[in-house]
C-alpha cells in the first residue's frame, strides 16, 4: 500500500478514536502512534496534516458536507462515513497537491474497507457533487 493511503487509513482511525472517546486531536494522535509505532515519519506527518487540517476547518467542512448530503444531518451519519467525508472534503478544498479524483477515490476505498455496504456509494455521491459544483467551478473560473 502507498504511504499516503496508509496515512489516510491512520488518519481515519485517529479521527474515529477522537470522536468516539471525545479526545482532543493532539491527544488522539499521540495515543494512536503509541499503539502503532511502526509507521514511518512520512506516514505520520501526512496523517497529522489531515487530522489537524480537518479540526482547523471542522465547521466549514461539516457545513459543506451538510449542504450536499441531502436529507442527512451530519450528526446522524455513521461515524466512519462522516470522518471519511471530512477527509475527502479536506483534501478537495485544502490539499492542492492532491488531484480531486485521487481524493475521491481514496475516500471511496476507505468507505469500502471500513464502512457498511452502502458507504462507498454515499461517500462517492457527496464528494463527487462537491467536486463538480464547487471545486471544478473554482479551477475553471480562475
Amino acid at each position: 500500500m502507498r504511504k499516503r493511503s496508509v496515512s489516510r487509513e491512520c488518519a481515519l482511525k485517529i479521527l474515529y478514536q477522537a470522536e468516539i472517546i471525545h479526545r482532543l486531536p493532539e491527544k488522539a494522535i499521540a495515543a494512536f502512534w503509541e499503539q502503532e509505532p511502526e509507521h514511518s515519519e512520512e506516514v505520520r506527518d501526512f496523517a497529522r496534516i489531515i487530522v489537524e487540517g480537518i479540526y482547523a476547518n471542522l465547521e466549514v467542512i461539516d457545513n459543506k458536507i451538510s449542504e450536499y448530503a441531502t436529507n442527512w444531518q451530519i450528526k446522524r451519519m455513521a461515524v466512519i462515513d462522516r470522518n471519511i467525508l471530512r477527509m475527502g472534503m479536506f483534501e478537495l478544498k485544502h490539499a492542492s497537491d492532491i488531484p480531486p479524483k485521487v481524493a475521491i477515490n481514496e475516500a471511496v476505498e476507505l468507505a469500502k474497507k471500513y464502512g457498511d455496504l452502502e458507504s462507498s456509494k454515499f461517500v462517492n455521491g457527496i464528494l463527487d457533487k462537491i467536486h463538480k459544483q464547487e471545486i471544478s467551478c473554482e479551477t475553471s473560473g480562475s
